[in-house]
């Protein structure tokens, strides 16, 4: 049996060997393709990029032409190197430079030499092209703006580094790829499919016809193109009012979460980013670390809430049964909530209920309802704890898990925090009180913020937002569909909204009202503290405003962030209510706040603390103009907003 054993197994191995051996070489070609590359040309052709619209159809991003310079370095013979770096405009030494980089990349297979060639240059190089042999033109599709505005929204296009080549096999050395905003957050989408053809060459290197042919060629598909949620007027609009400003303006249409303009300001014009100034524009608007405009406020700055934070304390107070709509506190002009510790307040005083503590914004009143929360279990951390729940559950201290691709989660302190910050000692709701007016350890991002007062507008429930509306031929991730509730009952919405309602008619933005729509808001301002060159700096504060419209049926949901703009009241708040004009009335009526945010500018207000200001031409300060020069800064590191509770802002 041994001596059969041995053998049999032999000849088994040695039959299924032939048969792969003759698999693969007989009927199979896909090896065969492989093995023959040196005798095959690959020749990719690159679709056009989806076309990028708003939410009503409106074309915002097409497509332009574009010519690069292919290299194959082993293929380069008997070349002209003075007559082809005359026609081309560049140095022997870049040439080299480029070649040898090429080199690295592949010596067999294609690199982009140069790229992004006009029309002119394109045609010259063209006309005599056959005098290069192993370079070759390779057209490919940049994007054209349709649009001045919403280069925070859209991204970019750039070439793939390296690494993203090791990482994703489907790109090669000269592909574009989405970078930022919904480039990159629908990059799967947007670039489509390439079309490859294998083209057989003679022993001379030349092509004599397409590999068996055609069968593995495979024609290019045209990638989606996407209605995005953003209302095309509406940012315009929001980026003309804060022109001049530093901030962030986010609308969202409450009753599906979509994204109704997303601003950050400073920004600058997308169609710098194209074309053969792109790495130069783009080095330019990066290393600007103070205006920084390629940050995204909107989704990335994490600002001490202020006094809109008020509506959550509320909530959770009515929630936990801390207050109700009668329960009242004396507030003689701040809040004495421990020896020697006093809030100021700016509110009328006297005995303040619930509908007057909001829509006159007393400190007072939030305060010692955040206390009464805090200490109804008797229990500092397990108060904290529960209150630190509720707040997870309108999307604070997390990602909202919207479909951008950056973000900050802000701060939500829980009982872990305070031990950390208070070890060996004991801490109550009075260490911590400055949470109830969006004064404490609490950051949010104004993404967060806009959420947020989605929810009021909503009475308890969102849906994550999102910026896409349609993407053609595909469906909408599900999430964007899936209902989130909060832990407040509905029940407490109602007093809250009738409250804030009242902030236009009784209270703090009294003068903001729009005639014919019911507005719903909440002032806020947060002091401003930063370290400069080492030293503690008090800066002016920063201006808040969350709004939703109408009060019933709501339409839209808004939050506005003026950095250094004073008050509420005084930038963020007038930006808010024509911002809701705009959108529901589709014209603007407020004229007089109009004028004010469009010519009123903050620049010298962030000039004041820096010293030898330089000038950047590329920042935009009109949507339809040309670009203007704005003053930049040079780097200088800002410590996070420190607050001193002792000293509450006005609201």
């Amino acid at each position: 049996m041994r001596k059969v054993l041995l053998p049999t197994i032999i000849f088994i191995a040695t039959i299924l060997l032939v048969l792969r051996l003759f698999y693969l070489q007989v009927i199979d070609d896909t090896l065969k393709l492989a093995s023959d590359n040196n005798a095959i040309k690959i020749a990719y052709d690159y679709p056009e990029r989806g076309y990028i619209y708003d939410r009503t159809g409106n074309l915002l991003v097409a497509n332009q032409p574009s010519y690069d310079i292919m290299v194959i370095p082993k293929d380069i013979k008997d070349l002209d190197t003075t007559e082809f770096c005359s026609l081309l405009k560049i140095t022997k030494e870049d040439f080299l430079k480029k070649v040898a980089k090429a080199k690295v990349y592949s010596p067999r297979l294609p690199s982009v030499f140069l790229s992004q060639l006009n029309k002119k240059e394109y045609a010259a190089f063209q006309e005599i092209q056959r005098k290069f042999v192993g370079f070759y033109i390779q057209k490919r599709a940049l994007r054209d703006y349709q649009v001045a505005f919403g280069a925070n929204v859209f991204g970019f296009i750039t070439q793939v580094n390296d690494k993203i080549i090791q990482k994703n096999k489907y790109y090669n050395s000269g592909d574009l790829i989405g970078r930022q905003g919904v480039e990159e957050s629908y990059e799967d989408f947007l670039r489509g499919v390439k079309g490859v053809k294998y083209i057989q060459k003679d022993k001379y290197n030349r092509d004599i016809g397409s590999y068996k042919e055609g069968k593995f060629d495979t024609i290019a598909v045209q990638g989606s193109d996407i209605n995005l949620s953003i209302d095309a007027e509406l940012q315009k609009y929001g980026e003309e009012l804060m022109v001049n400003k530093r901030g962030g303006i986010v609308a969202i249409e409450p009753k599906t979460g979509e994204i109704l303009a997303l601003v950050t300001a400073p920004s600058y014009d997308p169609a710098i980013l194209v074309g053969r100034q792109r790495s130069k524009n783009y080095t330019t608007l990066y290393k600007d670390s103070i205006a920084k405009p390629l940050y995204d406020r909107g989704l990335l700055a994490e600002y001490t809430p202020g006094s809109p934070f008020k509506i959550l304390t509320g909530l959770v107070a009515l929630q936990e049964g801390a207050i109700n709509e009668t329960t009242a506190f004396v507030c003689r002009h701040g809040f004495s909530y421990a020896p020697g510790r006093f809030m100021k307040c700016h509110c009328h005083g006297g005995s303040i209920q619930f509908h007057r503590g909001i829509y006159e914004s007393c400190n007072t009143f939030f305060s010692s309802s955040y206390m009464k929360t805090i200490d109804k279990y008797n229990n500092p951390p397990k108060g904290v704890d529960v209150w630190s729940n509720h707040l997870k559950s309108f999307g604070l201290g997390q990602f909202m898990g919207y479909d951008l691709p950056t973000g900050k989660k802000g701060n939500l302190p829980t009982s872990k925090t305070y031990k950390k910050m208070y070890p060996g000692w004991g801490w109550s709701s009075k260490t911590i009180v400055s949470n109830a007016i969006g004064q404490g350890e609490v950051l949010m991002t104004p993404i967060q913020l806009a959420n947020m007062i989605a929810i009021v507008a909503n009475r308890g429930y969102y849906y994550t937002p999102h910026i896409i509306k349609k993407i053609k031929g595909h469906a909408i991730d599900k999430k964007f569909t899936t209902k989130h509730v909060t832990t407040v009952d509905k029940k407490y919405f109602e007093p809250m909204i009738s409250g804030l309602f009242d902030v236009y008619n009784l209270g703090t933005a009294h003068g903001l009202n729009v005639e014919g729509i019911d507005i719903c808001g909440k002032t806020g301002t947060a002091e401003n503290f930063a370290k400069i060159n080492g030293k503690r700096v008090k800066l002016q504060d920063h201006s808040i405003f969350v709004a939703f419209a109408p009060k019933d049926n709501p339409k839209i949901a808004i939050a506005v962030f003026v950095e250094n703009g004073y008050w509420g009241a005084r930038w963020a708040g007038p930006i808010t209510s024509l911002m809701i004009e705009k959108y529901i009335k589709r014209k603007i009526t407020r004229t007089d706040l109009e004028k004010r945010m469009l010519e009123g500018s903050l620049q010298g207000e962030y000039n004041k603390y820096y010293a030898n200001p330089i000038v950047d031409t590329l920042t935009k300060s009109k949507i339809d103009g040309p670009a203007k020069p704005i003053v930049l800064k040079p780097e200088v590191k800002v410590a996070k907003p420190e607050v001193k509770i002792n000293d509450a802002p006005e609201n």
